[in-house]
């Protein structure tokens, strides 16, 4: 199961649908829990995760953006 976000087109609230990845099952028709309203896309969205440098976890993991290997400067 996969937690995928979807707008109303309606009333625009926005909200999270747990769901199969199987392409026919996330794109079911569902209602706006809102307005009941069955004009509903589904957003994209992205998660990155992070890490720690240390056995603390007191900063970020080097080697991404801004974490020391991007070349970005900071």
């Amino acid at each position: 199961m996969a937690t995928y976000e979807y707008i109303c087109l309606a009333c625009e609230h926005p909200f999270e649908e747990r769901r199969p990845m199987s392409s026919s099952s996330v794109d079911t028709a569902l209602a706006c829990p809102s307005c009941g309203s069955d004009r509903v896309r589904r957003r994209f969205s992205f998660s990155a995760a992070t890490g720690s440098s240390s056995s603390e976890g007191s900063g970020p993991v080097a080697g991404g953006c801004c974490g020391g290997g991007c070349g970005c400067g900071n």
